[in-house]
């Protein structure tokens, strides 16, 4: 595997592969501190194309004020291993000055309502850095196709708007949220967690599968709203600082109506909440 850490050296690499816009380059963006959850994106990857080129870039756009910029882990060497053992053919591992060589003025604004509640409104101006670093590394790399986890769920929607908006030529593909043994999803954030933390972070999820089960019991609009108060205020009572405990609509987002409800693959379970100083993330597809 080469490791490359400049876009000279990105396009030569490329070049060298025979990658141009028409081949068949699969693209894994990640900001790093690489678990398995990662190298299923790999895997899936390379199913789909090649050759496999993953990036590492913390990307200081999609950190808010107060946020883990500074502190989230850099693990370069040991993501290179992990990648190389993966079957990942390229590394692309810039610094700042090589990503942003001029500050960046030009940002993609995502549409409000796909962007802005949940993650955006948790966190404001998250979605705007995360669409902007995307669409720079979709135009440096130019693959056929970029793999992303479905852990990040509304993370995954707004790039491929963008990418159908922009009438981008690349295919996005979601992967399953890879779990540990007690089903929580593995994150780089997991860390975080203190020893007791992370026998309670499993929580989550379960606070998601006992929604979904409201909804497959044929619950009511009512009820389900009650189900997402009543599961806030229980992980509020373990020690939690939810942001929100929500079931939306799977291709917009949108709060469910009535007739939602009755309807199969239609709905998704998201939640994210603060334990301790780690933030969890987490949905379930209903």
């Amino acid at each position: 595997m080469h490791i490359l850490h400049t876009r000279a050296d990105l396009h030569a690499a490329l070049r060298s592969c025979g990658a141009g816009v028409a081949s068949g380059v699969a693209l894994v963006p990640t900001m790093g501190n690489l678990h398995a959850g990662h190298l299923a994106l790999v895997a899936r990857a390379r199913q789909l194309g090649s050759p496999v080129i993953a990036s590492v870039f913390v990307n200081r756009l999609q950190f808010g004020a107060g946020e883990d910029f500074d502190r989230y882990p850099r693990t370069l060497e040991r993501d290179a291993q992990a990648l190389e053992r993966a079957g990942c053919d390229l590394l692309f591992a810039p610094d700042e000055a090589e990503m942003y060589p001029v500050p960046q003025t030009f940002h993609v604004h995502p549409d409000p309502r796909l962007a802005g509640d949940l993650e955006g409104a948790a966190r404001p101006g998250h979605f705007e850095g995360v669409a902007t670093v995307v669409l720079k590394l979709l135009q440096l790399v130019q693959p056929a196709v970029a793999v992303f986890g479905k852990k990040d769920y509304q993370q995954l929607l707004v790039i491929r708007a963008m990418v159908e908006q922009f009438a981008l030529p690349v295919r996005i593909e979601g992967v399953d949220t890879v779990r540990d043994p007690d089903g929580l999803a593995m994150s780089s954030r997991n860390g975080y967690l203190t020893p007791q933390q992370r026998a309670q972070a499993p929580q989550l999820q379960q606070a998601l599968q006992e929604l979904a089960q409201c909804v497959r019991a044929g619950c009511a609009l009512p009820q389900l709203q009650q189900a997402q108060r009543a599961a806030e205020q229980q992980l509020r009572a373990q020690g939690w600082q939810p942001d929100y405990i929500d079931v939306r609509r799977r291709h917009d987002l949108q709060a469910p109506q009535a007739v939602d409800l009755g309807r199969e693959n239609w709905l998704v379970a998201l939640g994210a909440a603060r334990l301790g100083s780690a933030r969890l993330l987490d949905n379930l597809e209903i």
